[in-house]
């Protein structure tokens, strides 16, 4: 067996199962059933107010938008914050959490802005490693500080193999005192489903990584917590104003379809790439490193020369948010430094590639574009 095989066997129960095409339709179908309950007499065609309407101390189209978005995800509530996926879970921590409170959290290195944000409240971290249900299970018995679980659905690491909803059952069964905040961002729209339609009481992700605007999170979870929330975001200058909200949600429609034709093309990708398309590859596999996407590993230490000519021939080499709605040419550029920490190698050897809304077919002739002018040289 081959290196690639080990790899992608040792990979295998990280990659998260995202949306079948159809599946993903459904999907759009439900959310565009909730609009129609919503908006009524060409309603939907007003783009949407601004300032703090005095039902909601919001704008009203943004509080319409959220009714929307909480009945497609079938969540009592929904907040739009500003922050995108890092200020929804600033805020829905600083709701639940006062400065120097305690959370249990993944023995992984945490993603970087949530990282800031613990440091900001001072929260301190009871680590556990979620991979391991028995030690998670002595934790929830023996912790008596913690007020919230904080769980990340996409891979902290390569490692990581834990089922989410799995997860969360234990937590509620075991401790249905302490709520769970799940970080939704690179899964929402993707995977079947989200933290809470798996019984977590909070989701938290960005609109941004969904074709929408920049800078609006969503926060989905119990009515009596997103209600505090907006009473504490009394603030004018604070709202998501009508308008944008309203062009979330014309963005949040075609995400599902558009990310389910996205994943076709990264599980092909990989299937053509190991079947020797491109000479010099040795081997390619799929993770969860943030999105979902294909780490390519070269024969020889070619990685930072591919990545330089791949800007050449049309592929983005550096992220946007990444899957924005800027983001639509492929992108070849390099490996997440968790990845790095277990596989150093990869640093010299390895890009990863994202298809964004392009096929296979033309990452594939970038890759050979590139390695054919690395060859001349």
């Amino acid at each position: 067996m081959g290196k690639g095989q080990d790899i992608n066997r040792r990979f295998a129960g990280s990659v998260l199962e995202n949306m079948s095409l159809e599946e993903a339709k459904e999907l759009q179908f439900r959310m565009m059933d909730e609009v129609t309950k919503e908006f009524q007499n060409n309603e939907f065609f007003q783009i949407g107010d601004v300032g703090l309407h005095p039902e909601h101390q919001r704008p009203l189209m943004t509080a319409r938008i959220e009714r929307v978005l909480a009945g497609t995800f079938g969540a009592e509530a929904c907040a739009l914050v500003r922050g995108s996926g890092t200020g929804a879970i600033r805020i829905i921590l600083s709701t639940l959490l006062e400065p120097g409170d305690q959370c249990i959290v993944h023995s992984a290195p945490m993603y970087t802005t949530t990282k800031e944000t613990f440091r900001l409240m001072g929260l301190k971290q009871n680590s556990v490693d979620l991979n391991d249900q028995s030690a998670l299970l002595k934790v929830l018995e023996q912790d008596a500080y913690s007020k919230v679980v904080y769980v990340q659905h996409s891979r902290q690491q390569p490692g990581d193999m834990y089922d989410l909803k799995e997860i969360i059952s234990i937590i509620k069964e075991k401790r249905p005192d302490l709520p769970i905040v799940v970080d939704d961002n690179y899964c929402a729209m993707k995977t079947k489903h989200i933290g809470t339609q798996y019984g977590a009481d909070f989701s938290a992700f960005s609109g941004f990584k969904l074709l929408g605007p920049q800078g609006i999170g969503i926060i989905l979870g119990s009515n009596e917590t997103i209600q505090r929330l907006h009473e504490r975001n009394y603030s004018g200058g604070g709202q998501v104003q009508g308008f944008e909200a309203h062009e979330l949600l014309r963005s949040l429609v075609f995400a599902p379809v558009m990310i389910a034709i996205q994943n076709e093309q990264v599980e092909e990708l990989c299937k053509r790439l190991n079947n020797g398309e491109v000479q010099g590859i040795k081997d390619a596999y799929i993770t969860n490193s943030q999105s979902k996407n294909v780490i390519v590993e070269f024969e020889q230490p070619i990685a930072q020369k591919v990545i330089q000519l791949a800007s050449k021939y049309g592929a983005a080499t550096y992220p946007v948010g990444a899957e924005s709605r800027y983001e639509l040419v492929p992108m070849i550029y390099r490996v997440s430094g968790s990845f790095l920490e277990s596989m150093p190698e990869l640093k010299l050897h390895g890009v990863r590639v994202n298809p964004m809304k392009s096929s296979a077919k033309t990452v594939i002739q970038i890759l050979l574009n590139a390695i054919e002018e690395i060859s001349r040289g």
